[in-house]
């Protein structure tokens, strides 16, 4: 076996149980405060805190994962997560705590897991060559893939048997797991370049930079490579429309097919199993070279292809079936897009700018949650969620084909 892939499982083994941990974690918080509350907007606004650290913390948290050693990083920012939710379940137990005080815990969660996630994908290049990236990015994947499956059922099942202060402490488990592991591998320090101060040409090298430079020169590199930049502008309207299609499922189900919330689990599966199959052929049969970002971008392509379906098929049984198969085929379709852009970042970013760049992406995505929620809950509500679903895949269709042909333009 080559020293990469050791160092790869090593880290990702821990990634896994800590990813599963976390993931069931959030899953028995949001279904606390659906069964406590009730109510939507509760849950709309535990969703937004999630995602708001992400947002307003990505420059910063790029900045911190390109200065630092970035196995720290990911260590301390685990362990964070962990320790937040222990000590919540510590106040839990010892006191009759308001249900408003978990938003506290989802913004200490979000926060940690700000400064995780570019310092993560940032330290992946420094143990794996550039020909493996793509193969490593996809077995990568796939273990999320499988950790998402696991982890709703996992949160599921321990908050039926146990008390919420028992659940949330799986998640200090979960981390210390990982982050013994983290330490543990041998992965290479970070060979820095001269590409450092690229956002400065005219400035002395030896200078210390301050922050702000160092968030500009993240900045830059999606400035001096135009197809990134075209790629970071499609992306996130893209996200507009895709993301709050997540939280439409259930109602596809329900409200458009008239179907029990078994029928609904099964979509929610068939995502996921998209996605697993999709992460486990670049991990292991698919090779691709060259043209990363036209591989990235038909696979919005194939989003949009699968959004006009799901928005188009008839409220019957037979309808369902090809919705959940349409839901299957948007999952893989998510991951030919992510897993080729992931890859081309970590093949042609200077090393020590790469955390600032995931965190831009990051940062992308965060802001684009919001706005497409706010947007597309009550179109959904005024049209129906089919409707939605038509619209964003009409729209993600056209986005995907500006952005073939301007990065072909580009290139």
């Amino acid at each position: 076996m080559p020293t990469w892939k050791k160092t790869f499982w090593t880290i990702t083994s821990g990634q896994f149980v800590s990813q599963t941990g976390s993931s069931a974690v959030s899953f028995a918080l949001m279904w606390w405060i659906a069964s406590s509350s009730g109510s939507a907007t509760m849950l709309g606004l535990a969703g937004l805190i999630a995602f708001l650290p992400s947002a307003l913390l990505g420059a910063f948290a790029g900045v911190v994962a390109d200065r630092y050693d970035r196995k720290v990083v990911c260590i301390a920012a685990d362990m964070a997560v962990g320790i937040a939710s222990a000590v919540y379940a510590l106040l839990l137990f010892l006191f009759d705590l308001p249900l408003w005080t978990v938003f506290v815990v989802l913004l200490a969660r979000g926060t940690a897991g700000a400064f995780q996630q570019p310092a993560y994908m940032a330290l992946t290049p420094q143990y794996v060559p550039v020909e493996d990236l793509l193969q490593a990015n996809g077995l990568g994947q796939t273990v999320a893939s499988v950790s998402y499956i696991l982890g709703p059922a996992l949160g599921a099942a321990l908050f039926a048997a146990f008390s919420l202060p028992v659940v949330l402490i799986s998640d200090l488990v979960g981390a210390f797991f990982a982050c013994s592991l983290m330490a543990v591998a041998k992965v290479p320090p970070l060979v820095r370049t001269t590409d450092e101060t690229l956002a400065e040409p005219a400035a002395d090298a030896s200078e210390k930079h301050g922050l702000m430079d160092e968030i500009k020169a993240g900045i830059q590199v999606f400035r001096q490579d135009k197809p990134l930049l075209l790629m970071l502008i499609i992306q996130t309207l893209f996200l507009v429309f895709f993301v709050p299609l997540s939280s439409l499922y259930p109602l596809m189900t329900s409200n458009y097919f008239n179907l029990s919330a078994w029928f609904g689990g099964a979509v929610e599966a068939s995502v996921a199993a998209g996605m697993f199959v999709a992460s486990l052929a670049f991990g292991s049969v698919v090779a691709i070279k060259k043209k990363f970002l036209l591989v990235s971008y038909l696979g919005c392509v194939g989003c949009g292809i699968t959004c006009i379906v799901c928005g188009i098929v008839p409220p019957t049984m037979t309808g369902w079936v090809i919705f959940a198969v349409s839901c299957c085929l948007m999952g893989a379709t998510t991951i030919i897009h992510g897993v080729p852009l992931s890859t081309y970042m970590q093949s042609v970013i200077a090393p020590e700018l790469m955390g600032r760049a995931f965190s831009l992406i990051q940062m992308s995505a965060a802001f684009a949650t919001p706005v497409g929620l706010l947007v597309a809950a009550p179109l959904a509500e005024l049209l129906g969620v089919n409707i939605w679903f038509l619209v964003a895949g009409v729209f993600i269709t056209l986005l995907s084909a500006v952005g073939i042909a301007g990065n072909r333009r580009l290139e």
